[in-house]
């Protein structure tokens, strides 16, 4: 697992001035199967098992809350 969080100032491609990757990797996957990041031009968007879409960004706590609820959810899936 991989979490990095920035405080940037806050400019076009980062408005609520925070830039960040947490990366959710298996044990010899290629990819990662979770996902949550802000790059430019898609802004706050998250991937799950294969699946993007954009993530309702409101606060760091809270992302990091999101970013756990679905590695726990993923993992669960796969360990059933």
């Amino acid at each position: 697992m991989d979490l990095a969080i920035w405080k940037v100032a806050t400019a076009p491609n980062y408005p609520d001035g925070v830039r960040y990757r947490l990366a959710f990797v298996r044990r010899g996957a290629p990819v990662p199967a979770v996902l949550y990041d802000n790059h430019a031009p898609k802004g706050h968007h998250r991937h799950v098992e294969g699946f993007e879409q954009p993530y309702a960004f409101s606060d760091v706590t809270r992302l990091i809350a999101d970013f756990m609820a679905d590695v726990k959810q993923t993992t669960e899936r796969r360990d059933a």
